[in-house]
């Protein structure tokens, strides 16, 4: 193990930030994926993907896959089991692609969703104060803009490779 910078030893993985994050943010997954599947018998994955094609009714496979970070694969297999279920119209627009758009069934279940989304949402930032909330809000939105830069970079890199 080597020393850092200012010479003190490596941080141990348990005390690295994105551990941390990645820890909280899975903690928070799982209790909403296990709600979510209790309540309205929806996947995490298809949680996330009627919320984005509600929020915006002009999504594409791909553009779906993308914003809530999966391959195109998977994420057509999310689509076709919420197709099948009656949650979702795919229809045919120019070329290959397909227009995505909630059912009224799935206009439902997106409502009970997201409000308890929000319920929960209120729990998590109930915890804080609102000086605390202020300040994580603030933090993540620039540890987000530093963690795509160092994605840029690390792509950049590969493809140098």
């Amino acid at each position: 193990m080597s020393e850092r910078a200012d010479g003190r030893d490596p941080v141990q993985i348990a005390g690295l930030l994105s551990y941390r994050l990645s820890r909280a943010s899975a903690a928070m997954s799982r209790s909403a994926a296990l709600h979510y599947k209790r309540e309205f018998d929806v996947s995490l994955g298809e949680w996330r993907a009627l919320a984005l094609i509600a929020a915006d009714p002009t999504l594409t496979l791909n553009r779906l896959a993308r914003r809530a970070g999966l391959d195109k694969a998977q994420m057509s297999r999310v689509v076709s089991r919420l197709t099948e279920r009656g949650l979702v119209n795919r229809t045919a627009a120019s070329g290959r692609r397909s227009q995505l758009a909630l059912t009224e069934a799935g206009t439902r279940v997106y409502r009970g969703l997201i409000t308890a989304a929000n319920e929960r949402d209120a729990a998590f930032l109930g915890a804080l104060t609102a000086e605390e909330a202020a300040a994580l809000h603030q933090a993540l939105a620039k540890l987000t803009d530093v963690a795509l830069t160092m994605e840029e970079r690390e792509r950049a890199r590969s493809t140098e490779a």
